[in-house]
């Protein structure tokens, strides 16, 4: 559809746009609609099986790149589309990058980026981690919308998949298991829960509207 705006002149067969014009009108995200979404200077292919990049995120994986420690077993938790696993892995070619996430559908969304952008990842099916060892770090964008606020969403992010935006009625249930786990951790968190989770917390890194966006955890703040 950028195209068509770029090249008004051009004669357009109705029958093919008038669909996606349609499902644009019902509120489907364009990233879905195109079937890629740009993030971190790279274009990623998304569907409704993985929750579409979002231009905060990168925030995360800016962070990942500069504090991971070299040669680390990163694992980034809810991979989804790959785009921060894959990211990192390009970034940061020194890091051995795995992606997981509990939905089959999202990592061969995953896998598909992986290939095309040629990335060095490997993709495990795994309820965090418990089907991964030996993990030096974690980078992770899990959901975090509380239950209770899924009804007041736009549409768009109502064609996103539910299990990636919301954990449970605090939202923080993902987040807190995360940082509870004795491994350092880089995780990005929603609107007004840092304080739900400052214990565990050594670093917050603000986005650009001066929100607390992502938060480090070391080590020492593992436990139940």
């Amino acid at each position: 559809m950028a195209w068509l705006f770029a090249h008004g002149e051009a004669d357009v067969d109705p029958d093919m746009i008038e669909p996606q014009l349609e499902r644009r009108r019902a509120g489907e995200p364009l990233q879905y609609i195109r079937g890629r979404a740009d993030f971190y200077g790279r274009e990623f292919l998304v569907d409704d099986r993985v929750l579409i990049p979002r231009p905060e995120t990168e925030l995360l994986v800016e962070q990942a790149v500069a504090r991971v420690p070299r040669g680390a077993r990163v694992v980034d938790v809810g991979t989804g589309s790959g785009c921060i696993a894959v990211s990192l892995a390009l970034e940061r070619p020194d890091l051995r990058v795995i992606g997981v996430d509990v939905s089959v559908a999202a990592l061969a969304v995953a896998k598909r980026n992986r290939d095309r952008l040629g990335a060095r990842v490997d993709f495990a099916a795994s309820d965090l981690l418990e089907s991964v060892r030996d993990v030096d770090f974690i980078v992770s964008n899990p959901p975090y919308i509380p239950e209770g606020d899924m009804a007041t969403l736009q549409v768009e992010v109502t064609y996103e998949p539910r299990s990636a935006l919301t954990p449970g009625p605090r939202g923080t249930e993902v987040i807190e298991r995360l940082l509870r786990s004795g491994v350092p951790a880089i995780v990005e968190i929603g609107y007004e829960q840092l304080d739900a989770i400052r214990e565990h917390v050594d670093d917050v890194i603000p986005d650009l509207a001066g929100i607390p966006r992502v938060v480090v955890s070391s080590a020492h703040h593992g436990g139940k």
